[in-house]
């Protein structure tokens, strides 16, 4: 499948979207998020790919929207906008619920919409150089879409700090924050996330880590009562399935299971 901004392959059980707009700071556009959108459900079917590592050419990881885009659009009316709109939020809960694990690979800044690219993925590795940021409201814009899973990922405090501010911030904040998971040295950051991504795929069960990154996607609009009940179902469940009893098997037999 040809794609003009987006590049798809697969390494050793590892797919790599990667942003191929280097000179729009790989902004988002419609026709972005239209590739984008079409590259991860490709890399949810392929059988050859078990993680997904999601990262981006020239100096700049994403710069957020397209603003000659964004200006254009303001000529659209409301439900012209709201198509727009749901078509980028479409794409940020593909991401969110997609059955495989996603790992960002950030090797530079990180800003609004690329802020939030970054951080629905499941993992991020980044670069100390790289910014981090929300700065829709320095320019009159709001962070929407974002905001409702950023509120999940780092809580309403960190949240509002970064979202009512529109300041930016460093890779180790970000760190701190909880919106990234690792700061490598750039020589390094390749490397690590290429042996992070083969180590989820030789040591997990890839059906374990789908039903877990469902369930935590789940569990948390669901009152307790309603999240213990749905947990005690997929547990057991679970028990019952093959990849459970291929691996209790394996280390009862002290055997070294590849998954």
């Amino acid at each position: 499948m040809t794609m003009e901004f987006i590049n798809y392959e697969v390494k050793e059980r590892v797919g790599y979207i990667t942003l191929a707009r280097p000179e729009k700071r790989n902004a988002l556009n419609y026709e972005v998020v239209s590739e984008l959108k079409r590259a991860f459900a490709m890399a949810e079917d392929d059988e050859a790919c078990k993680v997904i590592v999601l990262r981006a050419e020239g100096k700049v990881f994403c710069a957020g929207a397209d603003l000659e885009y964004i200006q254009r659009l303001q000529e659209n009316d409301y439900h012209e906008n709201l198509l727009d709109s749901t078509h980028l939020m479409e794409l940020f809960r593909l991401i969110y619920t997609l059955k495989k694990v996603v790992i960002a690979q950030i090797h530079g800044h990180a800003i609004a919409g690329g802020c939030g690219l970054a951080a629905i993925c499941d993992f991020g590795f980044t670069v100390p150089e790289a910014k981090f940021g929300y700065t829709e409201v320095k320019i009159g814009f709001i962070p929407a879409i974002v905001k409702v899973f950023l509120l999940r990922k780092i809580g309403e405090s960190r949240a509002k700090q970064l979202l009512l501010t529109g300041d930016l911030i460093g890779a180790d904040e970000a760190e701190k924050y909880g919106l990234v998971n690792y700061v490598v040295p750039a020589q390094e950051l390749e490397e690590r996330v290429f042996a992070f991504a083969q180590k989820l795929c030789a040591e997990n069960s890839k059906q374990s880590m789908e039903v877990t990154k469902e369930m935590i996607a789940r569990v948390q609009g669901m009152s307790l009562e309603e999240g213990l009940q749905y947990a005690s179902e997929m547990n057991a469940v679970a028990r019952g399935s093959e990849d459970c009893q291929r691996g209790i098997a394996a280390f009862l037999n002290k055997e070294q299971i590849k998954w």
